[in-house]
């Protein structure tokens, strides 16, 4: 017997996100959107009504309507949400078990990049830096803003390739890697190829460029944490390399990461379902 979703409750001076989701489709059972950024995908904190989920089921008038997954706050994309009831478990396992396919894109610095603490870089195209593999140990604290890198078994990785060039063309190719193809990284080891950990004051540090990102595992803030452990922090990131404390209606500077496509094969008919992002990055 499928659980009767609870009622609305009622918000007092919820602030608002004056941002909206595109449908990019539907059918009897799910619901297919293009969130932006800025909106959550399901009520936290402050925002109940000012979310995906109650939005949708507001204009829909269906109190059922589930999310299958979902994404950050500051992430942009592509967001799955089921609306039958009986159908719920088995887009949600889709998920669980990582039978979808991901791509998501992002802007970030175009300069070398920096060893990370711990984990492994593997190239794959040698001896070009990207593509490459990345693998860590990701681990989240409840109640601590911040992911964070550790030894141990690892439990994340992500792809990460070269996407548009640089908004500055001058000096776009990142440095090789010194090493091996795949190299073990610890908390000793400094940076791969050229120097760089006073990138800040390095004039290179303000080119910006694309990347492709293709997740294997779906650890929190995973690919945000990736890409800083690189040197990399994703354009707009307010959660890293450090928090940076904004006003809740401050939407000038959004993360510059969207969950390009998503891709699977539907749990009843079999058919592959293949849904795109329209929405822009910033270079």
């Amino acid at each position: 017997m499928s659980r009767i979703a609870k009622p609305h409750r009622w918000v007092i001076d919820e602030p608002d996100i004056p941002f909206e989701f595109t449908v990019l489709y539907e059918d009897e059972r799910i619901i297919v959107i293009d969130k932006p950024h800025f909106l959550p995908t399901t009520p936290r904190g402050m925002w109940y009504r000012s979310t995906a989920l109650i939005r949708l089921r507001e204009r829909y008038d269906e109190p059922q309507i589930t999310p299958a997954h979902r994404l950050d706050r500051d992430t942009a994309g592509v967001v799955v949400f089921v609306r039958d009831p009986a159908a719920r478990g088995r887009y949600q396992m889709l998920f669980q078990e990582h039978r979808t396919t991901k791509t998501y894109e992002c802007v970030a610095p175009a300069r070398p990049i920096t060893r990370p603490r711990f984990g492994t870089i593997e190239r794959l195209d040698a001896p070009r830096v990207f593509p490459l593999r990345r693998r860590s140990r990701i681990i989240k604290d409840r109640g601590i803003l911040q992911a964070y890198e550790e030894p141990g078994l690892v439990n994340a990785e992500t792809v990460i390739e070269m996407g548009m060039p640089a908004v500055d063309t001058a000096d776009t190719t990142a440095e090789p890697i010194a090493g091996s193809t795949a190299e073990t990284v610890g908390s000793s080891v400094g940076t791969v190829g050229s120097t760089v950990e006073n990138a800040a004051s390095d004039s290179r540090s303000t080119m910006m460029r694309a990347y492709t990102l293709r997740p294997r595992t779906g650890k929190t803030h995973q690919l945000r944490v990736h890409m800083n452990s690189l040197g990399l922090p994703i354009k707009g990131d307010p959660m890293y390399p450090r928090i940076v404390d904004r006003a809740y209606d401050d939407f000038s500077n959004p993360l510059q990461l969207v969950a390009r496509t998503l891709e699977f094969a539907d749990p009843y008919t079999g058919e592959n379902r293949r849904f795109v992002s329209q929405v822009p990055l910033d270079l």
